[in-house]
């Protein structure tokens, strides 16, 4: 059973940092690609970061700068460092991964930033 574990979020003022880490069981990012959505109040889930088994990573546009994803083999772990986060990158940040063709997602954690 895979199941993906996301922290990291919280209240932050604008040009803040936070980390976002995404723990997995059941299925090893190391021979998995693993990425980062978002979903704002009112607004579909986006794609925010990506990151593949070997290791490639893609942001995007809205965030390239400032976002960055790795990974953490030895804990099994996705993280999101954000930086000079802005008011409208509040959302909740889900964690996701596919095995087998099926798709598997986190709980989500929420990010808010305050201007």
């Amino acid at each position: 059973q895979v199941q993906l574990v996301e922290s990291g979020g919280g209240l932050v003022q604008a040009g803040g940092s936070l980390r976002l880490s995404c723990a997995a069981a059941g299925v090893f990012f190391s021979i998995t690609a693993a990425g980062w959505y978002r979903q704002a109040p009112g607004k579909q889930r986006e794609l925010v970061a990506t990151i593949t088994s070997g290791g490639r990573t893609n942001v995007a546009d809205s965030v390239k700068g400032r976002f960055s994803i790795s990974r953490d083999n030895a804990k099994n772990t996705v993280y999101l460092q954000m930086n000079s986060l802005k008011p409208e990158d509040t959302a909740v940040y889900y964690c996701n991964t596919k095995v087998s063709f099926t798709d598997y997602w986190g709980k989500g954690t929420l990010v808010t930033v305050s201007s």
